[in-house]
């Protein structure tokens, strides 16, 4: 089997569905899976889902991305002022799926650490992948993070990436379950954590896989 690049859109704490979709793709070792971000927050188990992320690096080439609800994370682990209130936008859950007294001392180092070391950006030979969206005249070096974090596509979808690159995001929740295929953008965030769909994306072939926050798989 030849190497895939795979994306897996927003989990959100829904580490059930995790699981499932990791099923699924059956991971390779020369396969590069990319979380878009967003990881954390909102679903029951964020700390799981990070245990998962930790472990699936023994598996494959992992390259996790930082979205805008890693980042408030940090914020608050740093105590730095936040964009938004974290603890309104899932910070509670998250906290609670470390310690019941919401306790953000509870958050092992070894958890900070690997989050703080994602980047922004990845790019394959025909892909581009951000957690939110981009400026469609910059370089990829040369983006903005506020962009590639918190952009979101309800406020205008960006223009085809001078690159030619295709772009793969989330973070702009698609209530209905399907996926966002504009040709030059695809956005995989289906909204697993609010009754929607985890969806994984290899942007090699094509293929998707898609499961309900309880790891049910869409047919």
């Amino acid at each position: 089997m030849s190497s895939r690049v795979i994306a897996i859109g927003d989990v959100h704490g829904c580490a059930t569905a995790l699981r499932a979709i990791i099923d699924l793709i059956r991971p390779q070792a020369e396969d590069t899976l990319v979380p878009l971000g967003d990881c954390v927050d909102r679903g029951p188990d964020s700390r799981q889902v990070i245990e998962e992320l930790l472990a699936l690096r023994e598996k494959c080439r992992l390259v996790p991305l930082m979205g805008n609800h890693e980042e408030m994370m940090l914020n608050a682990l740093d105590g730095r002022p936040q964009p938004d209130d974290w603890w309104e936008c899932g910070g509670a859950a998250t906290l609670r799926s470390y310690n019941p007294r919401h306790e953000v001392s509870a958050i092992p180092p070894e958890h900070s650490a690997y989050i703080r070391s994602w980047g922004d950006c990845h790019e394959s030979d025909t892909h581009f992948f951000v957690h939110a969206s981009y400026e469609p005249d910059r370089p990829l070096s040369k983006q903005h993070w506020q962009t590639m974090r918190w952009q979101s596509l309800k406020f205008g979808v960006p223009e085809p990436h001078v690159s030619g690159k295709i772009a793969v995001v989330g973070h702009t929740s698609l209530k209905e379950g399907e996926v966002l295929d504009l040709g030059h953008l695809i956005c995989i965030d289906t909204y697993c954590w609010g009754g929607g769909w985890l969806t994984a994306l290899d942007a090699t072939s094509g293929e998707t896989w898609q499961v309900d926050r309880e790891g049910e798989m869409r047919r």
